[in-house]
């Protein structure tokens, strides 16, 4: 069963706490390498920082649009 949530503003990205290659830093990938989708999945399931880094990427990563 899926648990509701409050919606969030339209506008929810723009206050997001994005720092440039931190989830890199805490996967221990050197920066300008790309990170696996496998290994974003398995980070996202942990909690704290990194998986709140891997859940936002995975987040992103749909957003994106696709040639």
């Amino acid at each position: 069963m899926a648990t509701s949530r409050p919606q969030a503003g339209k506008r929810w990205i723009q206050k997001a706490k994005i720092k440039s290659g931190g989830l890199h830093k805490s996967l221990g990938i050197a920066p300008g390498k790309k990170i696996p989708k496998s290994k974003i999945a398995k980070a996202a399931k942990k909690g704290g920082k990194v998986g709140r880094q891997a859940r936002l990427a995975q987040t992103f990563a749909k957003m994106r649009k696709k040639k």
